[in-house]
């Protein structure tokens, strides 16, 4: 068939200028007559009557015009774009489609073996043609009968009888017919690269098929491409030094603003010898977006919105440099809030992260639109202010917050008063260095939780006496490590197929002789500082060690998990101690997980790979914890040795509204082959979920709370007793 193989090689397509189904030779060569828009021509023959039309007040009929465009060394035809039929052509038109009639021609049916490229571009004619006043002057292939014939065309639209556009075409053999120009020629057509030719002025000069296809205007000039006119300028600047590296910008497209990438160089109009700018674009929208969400996601804390700890490091870098360039005071606030555990534990840790949000919130309404309000992490934010010149707000914004608390806060949907202890430092006066700035306001931070009077308080240079009260935890660390002063409690870890007990995980507790039952969250943080979390740390794996056996030998095949730090698998010791202890203790390393944060994946420890891998061959298991506050570490799962994924507590929330990032989790992990464990788990309807989207383990407040050992093995007594009932 005619356009099976119909190749388009385009040498140029630019606007003439004419109205909508004139072609310019033919018009030349028949000015005294009228042209063929909307007349009986375009009908069949057979249903066409005879007509005349006036000519100098002569009369000339139809015939004669059919014999003088019959004449014409010109192949014209009118096409059906949405029949893919000829209509009506010369007889020039016949000998170039090796047509033995009209008839012969009109009954030829394209579609049957016409490829989708060209489809495609029939129907990208049509569209410009009903949208714009245009035409186009473009070099094709045609395969009459297989032979290829390369045409010179100019194509135009034209109004059929019925009101449909219509393909008005006046074509010339081509000459110039070198491989490599037909080539490059029906590349630039096809490629799905969009490619423009503007003056130096802006206006378009030429447009590809894949740029007409989303230009909102074919007359948009350059500057106009462009959501943001700066852009323009930008690139325009990058022509001038000589530089054509790609860069993204949004452009107006017919689908609206977009991402595209483009490259622009100068180069010479081909047709006017005049300086030119070529520009080659591609659609980069989604892979833009998804870069843009996963650095949000990697720098912003995922329950809050707010910058995260990373992040926050680079943004007071740059806060504190420009203060010093201009010569300005900075202030750094730390806001902790009263009573959160307190939430947590009575209201459960849903309503601990709603809180999260509504201080989140409001925190984000009372600050200027260039401070910087993060989440640290728990119930602590940050808020840095750069003081404007002649004003210091240090003071009443800090009661301003606590004034704004003062009141009662709807907390999913009950009134409940938040409490906040808010301390507070001037830069450069009590500090140039980040790690200073934040010590000197955690040290008022603690006064301010202390003092009840006095909830907003600045740094004062006495307060550093608080660092002996540190010194004094740690000398209490150091005898509890030496006397026992430790405890383990065991939290189950159930099916939400059966109810059972599956696993159970180890948790730490201090019970101090002065004041009394002490969470780790209390204590950790100060060992993990000292280097103390290495001897309680070995306290807590021989424990779990001999409670393993301990089960073995009452025939509870239930495994345990312990909790790793970064600093414990970064002792040099640790993998020697671990591997000592099935022989000292009778344990089944297959029976124990070993619990690690997500930071271990980040590269801060050295040979973190090398260690889990013999603490793998050991035969431990490896499990991440709190799993998916860091969405930057996803990407090095696969290099990791991983056996399960513990998902962080906060994502429980997130099923409400169709737990779209438990379910990204949980497919990640079945692809990893790991085991899944949601935590935080406090309601029946979570538990459901869990379990009809495929995640057959969870822990939580709803099964149980952390128990003591003798507690834990009544558990597992009671559940043997019932099975065998």
């Amino acid at each position: 068939m005619l356009l099976r193989k119909a190749r388009r090689t385009a040498a140029g397509r630019k606007p003439t200028g004419h109205r909508p189904g004139r072609i310019s030779t033919v018009e030349e060569k028949l000015q005294d007559y009228p042209d063929l828009s909307g007349n009986a021509c375009l009908e069949p023959e057979e249903n066409r009557e005879a007509s005349s039309y006036g000519i100098a007040g002569g009369k000339i009929d139809s015939d004669l015009i059919a014999t003088i465009y019959d004449r014409l060394d010109t192949a014209v035809w009118i096409f059906d774009f949405d029949n893919k039929r000829f209509l009506w052509a010369n007889r020039k038109t016949l000998e170039v489609t090796e047509a033995a009639s009209l008839e012969e021609l009109r009954s030829r049916d394209l579609a049957e073996d016409m490829s989708p490229s060209v489809e495609e571009r029939l129907r990208q004619y049509q569209q410009d043609f009903c949208r714009h006043d245009v035409s186009f002057s473009e070099i094709w292939t045609l395969y009459p009968k297989g032979k290829p014939k390369v045409l010179q065309m100019n194509m135009s639209g034209i109004r059929l009888v019925d009101g449909r556009m219509g393909l008005l075409c006046e074509a010339r053999e081509h000459h110039e017919q070198q491989p490599e120009t037909l080539r490059s020629a029906e590349a630039l057509t096809h490629t799905t690269v969009m490619i423009s030719l503007y003056s130096t002025d802006g206006t378009p000069l030429y447009r590809n098929t894949a740029a007409r296809a989303v230009c909102h205007s074919l007359d948009n000039p350059f500057h106009g491409h462009f959501v943001e006119p700066r852009d323009a300028r930008k690139f325009l600047e990058l022509v001038e030094r000589d530089r054509t590296s790609g860069r993204v910008a949004r452009v107006r497209t017919s689908a609206g603003p977009r991402w595209h990438e483009l490259t622009i160089r100068s180069c010479q109009d081909a047709v006017s010898g005049q300086p030119a700018y070529l520009v080659s674009e591609i659609d980069v929208t989604e892979l833009h977006e998804t870069k843009e969400r996963a650095q949000f996601l990697a720098s912003h804390d995922t329950l809050t919105g707010l910058s995260n700890r990373t992040y926050l490091q680079e943004r007071l870098a740059q806060v504190l440099q420009t203060a010093a360039d201009r010569g300005q005071t900075a202030t750094l606030y730390l806001v902790d809030l009263d009573d959160f555990k307190m939430v947590n534990d009575t209201q459960g840790h849903a309503a601990g992260d709603s809180l999260l949000q509504l201080v989140a919130e409001k925190l984000k309404q009372l600050a200027e639109p260039d401070d910087i309000v993060a989440r640290l992490g728990g119930d602590e934010f940050l808020i840095c202010h750069l003081e404007k010149s002649g004003s210091d707000r240090s003071d009443w914004f800090g009661q301003g917050l606590l004034q704004a608390f003062s009141k009662p806060q709807m907390i999913d949907g009950k009134p409940r008063r938040v409490g906040l202890s808010i301390g507070y430092t001037h830069y450069p006066e009590d500090g140039v260095s980040i790690d200073n700035l934040m010590r000197h306001a955690d040290l008022a931070l603690y006064q301010a939780k202390t003092d009840p009077m006095d909830k907003c308080v600045r740094f004062q240079q006495q307060m550093r006496h608080l660092r002996d009260e540190h010194l004094a935890i740690k000398k209490d660390l150091e005898r509890a490590i030496q006397v026992n002063e430790f405890t383990l409690e065991y939290q189950p870890i159930a099916s939400t197929l059966t109810d059972r007990v599956i696993s159970a995980e180890a948790l730490i507790r201090w019970c101090h002789p002065e004041k009394g039952l002490i969470y780790p969250d209390e204590f950790i943080p100060i060992a993990e500082e000292t280097g103390l979390i290495n001897e309680i740390g070995l306290w807590v794996n021989r424990q779990v060690a001999h409670m393993q056996a301990r089960l073995a030998r009452l025939n509870y095949d239930v495994p345990l998990s312990l909790n790793v730090s970064p600093r414990q698998l970064s002792d040099p010791h640790f993998v020697t101690h671990m591997r000592a202890l099935p022989e000292e203790t009778g344990c089944n390393p297959e029976m124990i997980s070993l619990e690690l944060t997500e930071s271990v994946l980040l590269g801060d420890i050295p040979n973190a790979f090398e260690t889990l891998s013999l603490l793998k061959r050991t035969g431990y298991r490896i499990v991440i914890d709190d799993f998916g506050a860091g969405y930057s570490n996803l990407a090095y799962l696969h290099n990791y040795p991983i056996d399960g994924i513990k998902i962080d507590r906060m994502f429980m929330n997130d099923i409400a509204s169709g737990g779209a990032i438990v379910k990204l989790i949980l497919s990640l992990a079945n692809a990893l082959g790991a085991e899944v464990v949601a935590e935080g788990v406090e309601t029946i309807e979570q538990r459901a979920w869990l379990l009809e989207n495929g995640c057959h383990l969870f822990q939580g407040y709803l099964y149980s709370k952390p128990v003591p050992e003798e507690r834990f093995l009544s558990m597992l007594e009671t559940q043997v007793q019932i099975a065998s009932m």
